[in-house]
C-alpha cells in the first residue's frame, strides 16, 4: 500500500516540475488523483537522470536508468520512495512491463540522441515516452473499453509532448543541446538548425514550427475522440489536461512562432479562466468532442460538403 510519506513525495514533485498537467490532475476523483502523482512522480524521477545529470557520464546516466527500471518492476529491492510506489501500483493495475521498458528506453534515447532526420523517428520516440505515458494513465483510470480507449490515450499524449517540444524550443536546445524538430521539416522549409544553436530566430523556422504545430493539432483532433471511452468521473479531468496544453498554441501564434528566442508560459489566471470556461461547457454538452472545439486553441476542420449531383444543379419549381 502507497503509504502517506510516499503520496506526499510524489505530490511535491508533481507540483514542482508538471504545473500545467497538475492543475487538471486535481479535478481527478481521489481513487485516480493519488496514483497519478505516484505516475508522475516516476516519470520525473527517470527524467531528470538525462535532463540533469550533475557530473554523470552517459555510461553511469544508462547503468542509473537500468537501475530505476529494475526496481520499477520489482526485480531489485531499493530505499527509493516513489520507485517503491511506483513498483506497488505497477502491480496493483497490472501495468504491463513493455510500457514501462518502452519508456525507460526513451529516457535513455535521450542520453545519446539530440537530433530527429525525420518524424517518423521523433514519432518512434514519443511512442516510448508521451504514448507510454498515455497509456499507463489511461490504465489506472480502468475504463471499461480499454480497447478503444488506449490508440487514443497515444495520441493525445503524442500531442502534449509535440506541444511541449514546439513551445521548448529555444530551451532545449540552451539546456539540452537538442533539437526536436524533424530535420526534413526544417530543409523543406528551408530553416537552418544552426539558426537554432545560435538562438537566431528566422521566418523559415517559424514556417517549420508552423508545420510541426498543424501536426500536432491533427493529434488532439485524432486524441479527444477517445476521451469519451474513459471512465465518466475522468473526462472532464482529462478534457482540461487538453485544453491546457492546447492552450500554448495561443500563445506560440502570438509570438509569430518565435520560440527559439522566448518560451511562451500560461498565466495562473489564463489557466483558471480555462478551467471554469471548460467546466461550464461540460454542465451543458458532456462531450469532448464539442467543449474541445468551443474552448480549445485548436481550430475545428470544417467538413467539405459532398460533391453535387448533376440533378442538384437544375432548377426546381
Amino acid at each position: 500500500m502507497v503509504d502517506s510519506s510516499q503520496l506526499a513525495q510524489s505530490k511535491s514533485i508533481h507540483r514542482e516540475t508538471g504545473k500545467t498537467f497538475y492543475y487538471a490532475t486535481r479535478l481527478l476523483p481521489e481513487r485516480v488523483r493519488h496514483p497519478t502523482y505516484v505516475l508522475y512522480a516516476f516519470f520525473r524521477v527517470a527524467d531528470e537522470v538525462v535532463d540533469n545529470p550533475n557530473g554523470s557520464t552517459p555510461a553511469e546516466q544508462h547503468d542509473r536508468l537500468i537501475e530505476i527500471r529494475e526496481a520499477a518492476l520489482g526485480r531489485e529491492a531499493t530505499d527509493d520512495p516513489v520507485l517503491n510506489a511506483f513498483s506497488e501500483l505497477r502491480g496493483r493495475y497490472g501495468i504491463p512491463d513493455e510500457e514501462i521498458e518502452r519508456f525507460i528506453n526513451a529516457m535513455r534515447t535521450d542520453i545519446e540522441k539530440s537530433r530527429y532526420e525525420t518524424y517518423d523517428e521523433l514519432e518512434s520516440y514519443m511512442r516510448g515516452s508521451a504514448a507510454a505515458v498515455g497509456v499507463m494513465m489511461t490504465i489506472i483510470m480502468e475504463t471499461d473499453d480499454t480497447d478503444a480507449a488506449l490508440p487514443k490515450a497515444r495520441r493525445l499524449g503524442e500531442a502534449f509532448q509535440l506541444t511541449n517540444f514546439l513551445r521548448d524550443v529555444g530551451e532545449d536546445i540552451a539546456d539540452r543541446d537538442r533539437i526536436y524538430l524533424p530535420e526534413t521539416t526544417l530543409e523543406e522549409c528551408g530553416a537552418d538548425p544552426n539558426d537554432i544553436e545560435r538562438h537566431r530566430f528566422t521566418k523559415e523556422l517559424g514556417t517549420a514550427i508552423k508545420r510541426e504545430m498543424r501536426r500536432a493539432e491533427d493529434l488532439y483532433r485524432e486524441g479527444v475522440p477517445g476521451i469519451k471511452y474513459l471512465p465518466v468521473d475522468c473526462q472532464l479531468p482529462v478534457l482540461t489536461a487538453a485544453i491546457l496544453y492546447a492552450d500554448h498554441h495561443r500563445l506560440i501564434r502570438n509570438l509569430d512562432y518565435d520560440t527559439v528566442t522566448e518560451t511562451p508560459s500560461i498565466s495562473t489566471v489564463r489557466k483558471l479562466v480555462l478551467v471554469a470556461k471548460t467546466r461550464w461547457y461540460w454542465m451543458w454538452h458532456k462531450d469532448p468532442e464539442v467543449v474541445f472545439a468551443k474552448v480549445s486553441e485548436v481550430p475545428v476542420i470544417e467538413e467539405e460538403p459532398a460533391p453535387r449531383r448533376p440533378g442538384d444543379l437544375l432548377p426546381t419549381g
